[in-house]
């Protein structure tokens, strides 16, 4: 006589994983001081700036400044005025990398890094977007001479930090393979 078959339920080929108490800390710390740096820094320099005659201050005669500036679009001002846009997008990407962390999908101490700084960039910008207009306060401006890389501020560093961070492992992981 046969026994009747008991349908076993296998085991995930990828086994749920957490973020352990190390990263949470780390994920945290970075996202945090950064998204803390980057408000505490325009409200510091906006208010500092707004008090000297041509709201500016070089800091490398003839390379770098601190000006007053206000954008109400995206890199080089583009799609000004699409605030809710932006805002949607912003929080979309919050979604995204607070979901990846969550679920245990930033496994490497790099990628970590890179996304919590990306969160962090997210936040401060964001907060300018919901709580000065749809306007993100820039305040560092780069030149030479009359040529102007576009003014940024430190949500914007830790943006293009993250997404360096992402690149350089990614390109490093492919030639390993």
């Amino acid at each position: 006589m046969t026994q009747p078959q008991t349908s076993k339920k296998s085991a995930p080929s990828h086994p749920q994983r957490r973020p352990n108490s190390v990263e949470w800390v780390w994920f945290l710390s970075i996202t945090l001081i950064g998204a803390a740096l980057d408000l505490w820094s325009k409200h510091a320099v906006f208010a500092w700036l707004e008090r000297t005659q041509n709201h500016r201050y070089t800091l490398i005669d003839g390379f770098l400044r601190f000006i007053i500036a206000e954008n109400p679009g995206a890199a080089f001002s583009l799609f000004s005025g699409m605030q809710w846009l932006f805002i949607g997008v912003s929080l979309g990407a919050l979604i995204a990398v607070n979901s990846l962390f969550c679920l245990g999908r930033l496994t490497s101490r790099w990628t970590l890094t890179a996304m919590a700084c990306i969160n962090a960039g997210v936040i401060g910008n964001l907060y300018d977007r919901l709580f000065n207009e749809g306007r993100v306060r820039d305040f560092i401006d780069v030149y030479v001479g009359n040529c102007h890389w576009p003014t940024f501020n430190v949500a914007d560093s830790l943006l293009c930090i993250g997404v360096g961070i992402l690149l350089i492992t990614s390109l490093t992981a492919a030639e390993k393979k």
